[in-house]
């Protein structure tokens, strides 16, 4: 949900959204219908003239003029411009062939179809409807200057719809509707810098829907941001209010029949930023004596002025939303709180206004003010009525990421079993792709990540493997991504749990280098959609280590045996509720070569393997496992030796968390071994990290709670570990990652970040180490 107002219009929508929008759109035949369109273009090089046909070869130089001549059924196509005119409209449509007025491309304070006089003092309205009927503008820009931006008067069937009202006059609203006019829409407008009211309707007017706006006032004078004189039947509906300090909507004299639902009022700042003024005694909505007994009010959420009243109701003030109910029966779902609204639309994802509106008010449109259909937060109930997904105000919320469904650990792919692939190792410099979707319980629409335990084995030389979305696009015409998921030495068997995003059912895997090849192995520990688990960062935390007795016996872990570790109710993680755990586990001291399965406990133990090793390696891999009855299970294969294991807890995924995961990348953010530059100035000289110092780094500073990066070591000097955490905390017990003296190893990190999105890279060991670190993505809310 977003910091600075949209005062502008992004892309419109096509036709299609437009459509819904606008009044009935008759096909060819009806009698009466003008058919050829109309065509408006003052741009240099256009050809155009007022005195000709209109024509895509002979524009119109101004609206106006199209205008003009504009009959029954016609469509006035207005191209990218600033048309310097006030529009005079008296011509009309009809019900079954209105005119349309269709602006180009998009509406844009630096180029989108503007209307209206360039002298501010001119006292001129940019349109000015007078006695017509059945007439749409859309996608069109309104700027007032001196006067009211659009006055509509003794009008009906009027529709201004998403396009946006810039301006106005200081006694003067941006827009008037007056008169006998009746049944005018105003629909998906964005105002901004208006100088009093947005909308006034006054007395005598009838039958008013007022949906989906962004209502904005930014003066001094605090004027209410929509005003309703004594006008009966006015339906206002799903608008986004923020009035800086002063009243928020406004239904006086007698406004009978009205209906407001599904609003966002928000009169607790003086925007663009600051408290209101002391003794500031604003209203959210205020409703008169004549208007409220036949108001219908309801699932608004409402942002006073701190001590300030939420309601004026019928004259009496109500300062919460029970009082409020109590007294006038209306109001039952609304919602006295902060909507916690930041200016680029960005709506945090906690806020009463997601997933609560009423879907069913009349006037309701069936998309948000930028064209966007409802989409369902994964992580907020459905309280609405109907679908239950629709968001209040104007803006729906589409900033939430994914959630997690644990599924496995199952085999996915393995080069030297035809699994998944062709029964062949990959070449060293060539890449070969996995379906995912539609694969193992994975569903074949709406992935948009997995988790894969990969582990390479049998390389004939030394290198890395890249694992990547198929189908994205990289800059500078790159293939790939310049990020490594694994690197190895010649024979080498090694892990790394990876979580790529999914564009289009697949992944790639690329081996680098030349000349060689690799076996290479995926297990599937989970995926990332729209249905599923929220995640909860925890730690990092040690939950077990059997050289100590944390968590399980004192005892190293006998191949060919398991051990089970109790995780639900410890350190934080739920004792119920929780589908899946991420840990960072490490074994170390093994007596023999072997492996090592993590698996929900009271499951058989799947043919998949979590970390490889050989004698004396200490070696560590993040692992993404279901939880079943709180615990996971650990086994040991092989027979006749030992290994000592340690598990980190990372985080956990439950009903009950709010995190969501966003997919990026893999993108580099950091290589020691390279010069470190921000907005082309450098930030860190290229060098290693010495012995038991800290380095500190931003990762992603936009609302991420924790990150998900794959972090290598290389060129280490003596053997060690790393220790990540969030910026500022203090350095937990546990290790992120292992490694050996000239050892080059990677390990996938899910750590938490501080609040500008930093994190502290601890090197744990007695000598200088280098570090990469790669971004997977992030979770946040």
């Amino acid at each position: 949900m977003g910091d600075n107002i949209k005062t502008r219009r992004g892309a419109l929508a096509g036709a299609a959204i437009l459509a819904a929008l606008v009044a009935p759109v008759v096909g060819p035949g009806v009698a009466g219908a003008a058919t050829a369109d109309l065509y408006v273009n003052n741009a240099a090089g256009s050809n155009c003239t007022d005195a000709g046909s209109g024509l895509p070869t002979a524009p119109f130089c101004t609206v106006s003029a199209a205008a003009g001549k504009a009959e029954a059924g016609q469509t006035v196509h207005i191209a990218t411009g600033r048309y310097d005119e006030q529009l005079k409209l008296t011509k009309s449509g009809t019900a079954g062939a209105p005119i349309r007025f269709v602006g180009a491309d998009r509406v844009d304070a630096m180029g989108g179809v503007q209307i209206g006089k360039t002298d501010w003092k001119a006292g001129l309205h940019a349109l000015w409807a007078s006695g017509a009927q059945h007439v749409s503008f859309e996608g069109v820009e309104f700027t007032g200057s001196g006067a009211e931006a659009v006055l509509i008067e003794n009008s009906s069937k009027i529709s201004l719809l998403r396009g946006s009202v810039w301006g106005g006059g200081p006694s003067a609203p941006g827009i008037r509707i007056a008169g006998t006019s009746s049944d005018v829409r105003v629909a998906g407008m964005d105002f901004s810098y208006v100088g009093n009211s947005n909308v006034v309707v006054d007395a005598g007017v009838t039958g008013t829907v007022i949906s989906t706006n962004r209502f904005f006032v930014n003066s001094s004078d605090s004027y209410p941001a929509l005003v309703v004189l004594g006008s009966p039947n006015t339906v206002v509906v799903s608008n986004t209010v923020k009035s800086s300090c002063g009243n928020g909507i406004v239904l006086a004299g007698a406004s009978t029949g009205a209906v407001v639902r599904n609003n966002v009022i928000d009169t607790s700042k003086n925007y663009p930023s600051g408290a209101c003024p002391a003794g500031k005694d604003s209203t959210g909505l205020t409703v008169s004596a004549a208007a409220a007994p036949t108001a219908d009010v309801d699932y608004n959420v409402i942002s006073p002025v701190a001590g300030g009243p939420v309601y004026d109701w019928a004259g009496v003030a109500y300062r919460d939303q029970a009082a409020f109910h109590a007294a006038s029966g209306d109001g039952t779902h609304d919602v006295v709180a902060d909507p916690s609204i930041p200016y680029d639309g960005k709506t945090p994802q906690l806020s009463p206004i997601i997933d609560s509106a009423d879907e069913n008010a009349p006037g309701m449109l069936p998309l948000d003010s930028w064209g966007h259909e409802a989409k369902d937060d994964p992580v907020v109930p459905n309280t609405g009525t109907g679908s239950g997904i629709r968001d209040r105000g104007a803006d729906e919320f589409l900033g939430f990421g994914s959630v997690f469904t644990p599924a496995g650990p199952v085999r996915l792919m393995d080069t030297r079993e035809g699994v998944g692939v062709a029964k062949a190792p990959l070449k060293m410099g060539s890449s070969i792709d996995l379906q995912v979707a539609g694969v193992n319980g994975v569903p074949a629409t709406g992935v948009t990540a997995v988790t894969l335990n990969v582990t390479v084995t049998a390389p004939t030389k030394g290198s890395y493997l890249t694992v990547y979305p198929h189908g994205a696009e990289y800059p500078e015409g790159a293939t790939r991504p310049t990020a490594s998921s694994i690197n190895w030495v010649a024979g080498q068997t090694i892990p790394n749990q990876v979580t790529v995003p999914v564009i289009d059912g697949k992944v790639s895997f690329y081996a680098g280098g030349e000349g060689g090849t690799v076996e290479v192995l995926a297990d599937l520990a989970g995926y990332y959609s729209e249905k599923g688990s929220p995640f909860t960062s925890a730690g990092p935390v040690r939950l077990m280590d059997t050289r100590e007795g944390v968590g399980v016996a004192k005892a190293p872990l006998q191949m060919g045996s398991s051990i089970d570790l109790q995780v639900a109710g410890v350190s934080g993680v739920p004792a119920t509720g929780v589908t899946a755990v991420t840990l960072n586990v490490t074994v170390t001291a093994p007596t023999k070569g072997s492996f090592l399965t993590v698996y929900p406990h009271g499951k058989p133990r799947p043919t998949a393997s979590n970390l490889n090793w050989t004698p004396g390696l200490t070696i560590p891999n993040l692992v993404t496992v279901p939880v079943v009855d709180g615990k996971v299970s650990f086994y040991a294969g092989g027979e006749g030796g030992t290994v000592e294991v340690l598990a980190d807890l990372a985080g956990y995924y439950s009903a009950s968390g709010y995190a969501t995961y966003n997919p990026v990348g893999p993108w580099r953010l950091m290589d020691t071994r390279e010069d470190d530059y921000t907005e082309e100035q450098m930030t860190r000289r290229a060098g290693a990290v010495a012995a038991g110092d800290t380095l500190t780094m931003t990762t992603i500073p936009v609302r991420a709670k924790s990150v998900v990066l794959n972090v290598t070591v290389t060129q280490p000097t003596a053997a060690g570990y790393l220790t990540i955490y969030p910026a500022g905390g203090q350095r937990p017990v546990a290790s992120s990652l292992n490694w050996s003296a000239n050892q080059t190893i990677a390990n996938q990190v899910v750590v938490p970040v501080n609040e500008n999105g930093e994190i502290s890279l601890y090197n744990g060991s007695g000598g200088n180490s280098h570090f990469v670190v790669d971004i997977l993505g992030y979770h946040a809310y």
